[in-house]
């Protein structure tokens, strides 16, 4: 018998979301709606497991996790990237590490969600009109304003366009952007410090790496203007939580808007809980149904592939 386990299925969805049954006679597939971050209890969890599929980066699996795993044979993650699974390791122990597309808009889509309900107080007004209460808040125009994409990829691309729809002036940083590729995208190219001294919100569109852990601390909040705010739908350790807290509780800046943290689950004890002017979401960057079917029907195929000897594609280190 092959044994798969599913992880994270927070939502309780991910059996509906693909055809498992589709899987060769003698495949069982378990379904785990909670999350395991200890190394001890994930290797216990798992030890009995041929197949495993993670859910993005919600569980992480280092060398120490995946050396305990005698029986695991593939690990499919949604998505082509995964920053933590340790790929060498996989490798050397014989694991087979593969991937699926995803949906290229949701994230774009959250960004503006969050934007605008930053902006416009939604959360605020939503929770004071239940308890009874009719406007307590004045929101902030996008016309006219300026948008600071931090990160002017694929995503950042989109943002941006939705930007100018708005009919905001946009600005761009990244280490590699060229004049050309931001003017290509409708944006003006800055230096990261005047493009944080200018903007009235920031937002975050970068791969996590050692480059970019940490590129937004206290200097970069201070560069920003205290009427200004910053999202992030990126990675949470690109932003340094504690300076972010420190200049969310000084007024440094207007507000901020966090899809990602450092921590995911995000802590009871979190000092972002409790933090002022503030939206927060738990990661849903890419939970969307049509997202959802993308990723675990194409890990059913991913396992199905393998199971039959079929080529599949393998994570490699980019």
């Amino acid at each position: 018998m092959t044994r798969v386990a599913v992880l994270d299925d927070y939502q309780r969805v991910a059996e509906r979301m693909a055809d498992w049954g589709s899987l060769p006679e003698g495949t069982e597939v378990v379904f785990f709606h909670d999350h395991l971050a200890e190394t001890e209890a994930l290797a216990e969890r798992l030890r009995d497991f041929d197949v495993v599929v993670a859910m993005r980066e919600r569980t992480a699996f280092p060398r120490a996790l995946l050396g305990r795993l005698r029986r695991l044979r593939l690990l499919v993650t949604t998505g082509m990237r995964n920053a933590a699974i340790d790929l060498d390791a996989a490798a050397e122990l014989g694991i087979t590490v593969t991937g699926t597309d995803g949906i290229g808009t949701s994230t774009a889509e959250l960004t503006w969600a969050l934007i605008l309900a930053l902006l416009r107080h939604v959360p605020e007004e939503d929770a004071a009109i239940r308890a009874g209460g009719w406007q307590h808040t004045v929101g902030v125009d996008l016309a006219g304003r300026t948008l600071g994409v931090i990160g002017l990829g694929r995503i950042g691309r989109q943002v941006a366009a939705i930007g100018r729809a708005f009919g905001m002036a946009v600005t761009a940083w990244s280490q590699h952007l060229t004049e050309e590729a931001a003017r290509a995208a409708g944006a003006r190219r800055l230096d990261k410090l005047d493009l944080l001294a200018g903007a009235d919100v920031v937002t975050v569109h970068l791969v996590l790496s050692e480059r970019t852990r940490g590129l937004i601390g206290a200097a970069e909040l201070e560069a920003m203007k205290p009427t200004a705010y910053l999202v992030n739908t990126s990675r949470g350790p690109i932003v340094d939580e504690r300076a972010l807290v420190a200049a969310l509780r000084s007024g440094r800046i207007a507000g901020a808007a966090l899809d990602v943290y450092e921590t995911e689950p995000l802590p009871l004890d979190h000092p972002l809980r409790t933090a002022p002017n503030t939206v927060l979401t738990p990661h849903l960057g890419y939970v969307t149904e049509a997202g959802y079917r993308v990723f675990y029907g194409q890990a059913v195929e991913d396992i199905a592939a393998y199971l039959s000897g079929a080529p599949i594609r393998v994570l490699t280190r980019r």
